[in-house]
């Protein structure tokens, strides 16, 4: 587990731009070492302020769009081109701007694709993508159905919901819990729509990076119980965390009911 490291920006506007100023050299830096570079991408206002910050970067043709393979930590079940879906707004946002190789853009399935409403069979094909695009890579998760292993992502991005939810992984609900499977299909989300499918925990922990993004007075609550030891079950973004580093980025009004140790007076 690594220690969360904790950097505060002066509003929304600014985090955001920070942040895909965060996402280009990572991934520059990534395609220079090895050849190519992950992301897995989140929804939600401040997963897309990102995109759309990124969009309008000076700097975004630094990354080689074609070596970049982006995933998503979870998404609504629903149609193809729902306006709900994070991938239709990902698309808007982003994607249909730059020059990506479209083999290595990989979407969680439609409820109106290959498996229909089974919600558990699209689960276990994105983790047999998964487990296929890691190749001989270690798995971290055992193996087993929606197991397997999962690539060393580069970044993996999460937005935190004011309950403390990341991906689709809601506090006390059964997906938290789960230690075995890599992707699961979600019932009965809290908020709509109540069917989604979401990574689980321990394919997050994964990831090389996770960054948890958090903007908005509604945030404070959930970025003050999730930074201060609260259990994994209870505050499900207290248990996202990389192999090499956990960075939360947020907004001032995000970070109000932190303790100022948390973070240097410099970054606020």
């Amino acid at each position: 587990m690594t220690t969360p490291q904790v950097v505060v920006h002066r509003d929304k506007d600014l985090m955001a731009q920070a942040a895909a100023a965060r996402v280009i050299t990572k991934v520059v830096d990534a395609q220079a070492a090895r050849g190519s570079a992950s992301l897995v991408l989140t929804g939600g206002r401040n997963g897309n302020a990102l995109l759309a910050a990124l969009a309008g970067a000076p700097a975004r043709d630094a990354v080689d769009w074609s070596r970049l393979d982006l995933w998503w930590g979870d998404e609504r079940f629903l149609p193809e081109g729902d306006p709900d879906r994070n991938v239709t707004q990902a698309r808007a946002a982003l994607l249909d701007a730059v020059p990506l190789d479209p083999a290595r853009v990989h979407p969680m399935p439609a409820s109106d694709g290959l498996f229909g409403n089974d919600v558990d069979a699209a689960a276990e094909a994105y983790a047999e993508e998964l487990a296929t695009a890691a190749g001989p890579q270690i798995a971290s998760p055992p193996a087993g159905a929606g197991g397997g292993p999962v690539p060393a992502f580069d970044v993996l991005m999460l937005g935190v919901g004011p309950d403390t939810h990341v991906a689709s992984l809601f506090p006390e609900h059964p997906g938290v819990r789960e230690t075995e499977r890599t992707v699961i299909g979600v019932r009965g989300a809290p908020k709509p729509p109540p069917t989604r499918i979401s990574l689980t925990l321990p394919a997050i922990r994964a990831a090389r990076e996770v960054w948890l993004l958090a903007a908005g007075e509604d945030k404070a609550n959930a970025a003050a119980i999730a930074l201060s030891g609260a259990g994994e079950i209870q505050a499900p973004a207290a248990g996202a965390y990389g192999s090499s580093r956990t960075l939360w980025l947020l907004d001032r009004a995000a970070a109000a009911q932190l303790p100022k140790q948390l973070y240097p007076p410099a970054s606020a």
